[in-house]
């Protein structure tokens, strides 16, 4: 089986949980092969990345030579798929938020993808995300006489779903995977019961190779670890108003922040602003080595996040036994039982937030590893990434087998 992989920029510093996936649907016998709409836009920090880096092919970035003769092969081989699918593209740019023109370019990155496809004798094409990248692929598909489907995590897509082409995109794909149940629930939203049937809950998942030999001890430490990038969905704001409260109350504990993001300068100011910037680390990006050491270094992980899909950071947590304190946001209480193995505070709610840190710190050795023991047997039971490989590599099969049918 040989199918293709698309992601608007792959790989990414912030998308590991793709590359995992990739990795243990190729350790299933599936062979993948890469395309990226573009490079990332992040430095590659771990050697993982850099492999898939020289594995992956870029569209935008291919060169203008390279790009102009396989939109032509395409348009030469294919002319009424073509131009199917540029009508398509045009339709969906009219109602977009990124317009016409994006839309020619989507259709042209398309095109290019097709061929790249035909060549390489690609049935079917699978899309993480379902903006920019899906329209790139469901387009393609079309032009190349291929199936598509796509991963949809959220919450952006689930914020403009009309404006993202999302119904369509549905109806085109054999099959939308969700990430979380809640997922599913705010897909089925936008297509009627009848299209319900296309709708699939596979989540992402934790490699073995991250957590084998974790400690389930949680060390007696007042430290916090929050993973993520950072980010307005993120919260990491509500944690440093959760820092001051906890400061005020005369609590003994300290931060580290690993991931880096469009927020940070704002972050760093309410820090400063509220005076716990000496008990906030930021540590920016890391390898996936670092992060695991990061994590087991801390009392409880935090991810204090206003919006989701169903975070992998927080799997990781729980796959090195630490208990979460997260937010009733999302795929999040699919994960976090309060507690369990963890605390959950209303998003935004920086005393709530606070408190949970203190009941946190306040815990003895053996509950801190009962509750992290909790959360590792569920992520271990529930989000093992070579199992999940084993239901995304049936749902390939059906569609492509659905495909030789037609």
């Amino acid at each position: 089986m040989r199918i293709a992989y698309l992601v608007n920029q792959y790989p990414s510093v912030s998308h590991s949980f793709i590359r995992r996936e990739i990795l243990a649907l190729e350790r299933q016998g599936v062979a993948i092969a890469r395309f990226s709409v573009r490079r990332s836009k992040t430095e590659f920090l771990a050697e993982e990345d850099k492999e898939e880096a020289a594995k992956t092919r870029i569209i935008v970035g291919a060169g203008a030579p390279a790009l102009v003769a396989a939109i032509g092969r395409s348009f030469i081989m294919r002319p009424l798929q073509s131009l199917a699918a540029l009508g398509g593209a045009l339709r969906m740019g009219a109602r977009s938020e990124a317009g016409l023109l994006r839309h020619l370019f989507y259709w042209a990155e398309a095109l290019a993808l097709a061929d790249w496809m035909g060549r390489e004798r690609l049935a079917h094409v699978h899309a993480h995300f379902g903006t920019n990248s899906a329209t790139v692929a469901m387009l393609a598909a079309r032009v190349a006489g291929a199936s598509f489907s796509m991963t949809v995590h959220g919450p952006e897509e689930f914020d403009k779903p009309g404006l993202i082409a999302l119904p369509e995109k549905m109806k085109k794909a054999r099959f939308v995977v969700a990430v979380s149940r809640y997922g599913a629930s705010q897909l089925r939203r936008f297509v009627p019961p009848t299209d319900w049937s296309r709708i699939q809950v596979v989540p992402c998942g934790v490699d073995r190779a991250f957590h084998e030999g974790a400690p389930l001890a949680t060390p007696d430490a007042t430290r916090f670890c929050s993973v993520g990038r950072l980010s307005a969905q993120k919260g990491q704001v509500t944690l440093v108003e959760a820092a001051a409260i906890l400061r005020r109350k005369g609590v003994r504990f300290s931060i580290l922040l690993v991931g880096d993001g469009e927020m940070r300068r704002d972050i760093e100011n309410a820090a400063r602003r509220l005076g716990v910037s000496d008990c906030i680390e930021f540590a920016g990006w890391r390898t996936p080595a670092e992060v695991r050491r990061a994590i087991e270094s801390c009392r409880a992980f935090v991810l204090p996040s206003y919006a989701e899909g169903l975070p992998v950071s927080i799997m990781e947590a729980f796959a090195l036994g630490r208990p979460v304190i997260s937010t009733y946001v999302a795929g999040v209480p699919e994960l976090v039982a309060p507690g369990v193995n963890g605390w959950l505070a209303p998003a935004g709610d920086a005393e709530a937030l606070a408190a949970a840190m203190a009941e946190a710190l306040a815990l003895d050795e053996a509950a801190a590893r009962r509750m992290g023991a909790e959360g590792r047997a569920r992520v271990l039971a529930l989000h093992d990434i070579d199992l999940i490989a084993v239901r995304l590599k049936a749902l390939f099969a059906q569609a492509l087998a659905a495909g030789d049918a037609a």
